[in-house]
């Protein structure tokens, strides 16, 4: 994964929070372990203790560029307070910190939603701004902290992503290899959401009920599906100037994309979790389904494509 560096970054789409607190009740990602998380719309579910904790709607990668944790820099210098975001201006930025890569990405997925959103649903796109907290935040769905994993809150329309989710969950705690485009994949999941928010799907599937085929994991599907279309044109969406902010994606970043999908599939949480899979307390749908989903998004380009409430056949 390559970003342009004449590319020119938008800073107004991310907001530095701090906050406190340590559950969500917003939409997000299948964790492991843990007593309990929040359902979509407030509506509060769980898992039991060395189970899944399940959440609700978001997964979405954005782009890792050669940094380590937020607040470490590589080239980009931060300010007083260890603000990287401040220093993020141009692609070229987006080569050196996690950060600002992040912040491309968010850039990108966005632009390509404006211009996909009207062609294909006829409905105009709203921004919705990238809420980076560390540790702890409030949003309108409640108290978050960073075990609880990227989330859309519908409540305020806003994605909330604290960074060492990537190293320290996606990597470490559910075995994902990493890597530029598997975050990448996750923010453009968490995006997916909103997407589903601005249409009314979320609002018109909202439900606490699980299993393989129950409306929260027709949900989470179809957010990868939207993930795989923005890849599908991610090195053709433009910033305002036309200068695309992704030059390149090889077979290998692809590849990352869907290791992290096949990670985050719940029969694979489970298996690590529990040693045993239950299909009955799926939130967000297998690995094979959440790979497949991806590639249908990335393979067409196609909204209709990504009805996964029109059929069985998951």
């Amino acid at each position: 994964m390559k970003f342009n560096p004449r590319a020119r970054l938008d800073r107004s789409q991310v907001r530095n929070r701090g906050g406190g607190g340590t559950t969500s009740r917003g939409m997000g990602f299948p964790m492991p372990t843990g007593r309990g998380g929040g359902m979509p719309g407030g509506m509060v579910g769980g898992g039991g203790v060395g189970g899944i904790i399940l959440l609700i709607v978001v997964l979405v990668v954005a782009a890792k560029c050669g940094a380590g944790l937020p607040g470490t820099s590589s080239g980009v210098s931060a300010d007083a307070e260890g603000d990287i975001l401040s220093e993020c201006s141009t692609g070229a930025d987006a080569e050196k910190e996690q950060e600002c890569a992040i912040l491309a990405t968010v850039n990108s997925v966005q632009a390509y939603w404006a211009e996909a959103l009207p062609e294909q649903a006829g409905m105009e796109y709203e921004n919705s701004q990238w809420q980076n907290f560390r540790g702890s935040t409030s949003s309108g769905c409640g108290q978050a902290s960073s075990s609880t994993g990227p989330f859309y809150c519908p409540a305020d329309k806003q994605v909330y992503i604290d960074l060492t989710f990537f190293d320290a969950m996606l990597e470490e705690q559910l075995g994902a290899t990493g890597g530029d485009f598997a975050e990448a994949y996750v923010v453009a999941h968490e995006y997916g959401h909103h997407v589903q928010d601005l249409v009314g799907t979320l609002g018109r599937y909202q439900s606490r009920e699980t299993g393989p085929t129950s409306p929260s994991v027709r949900i989470e599907l179809q957010a990868d599906c939207y993930a795989g279309m923005w890849a599908n044109a991610a090195t053709t969406t433009t910033d305002e100037n036309g200068e695309p902010f992704i030059l390149e994606l090889t077979d290998e970043d692809i590849a990352e994309a869907i290791d992290a999908a096949t990670a985050v599939g719940d029969d694979r949480i489970q298996e690590r979790s529990q040693g045993r899979v239950n299909p009955e307390q799926w939130t967000h749908g297998s690995a094979q389904e959440r790979v497949d989903w991806f590639m249908t998004g990335y393979e067409s380009g196609d909204m209709d494509e990504c009805d996964t409430f029109s059929t069985d056949d998951l």
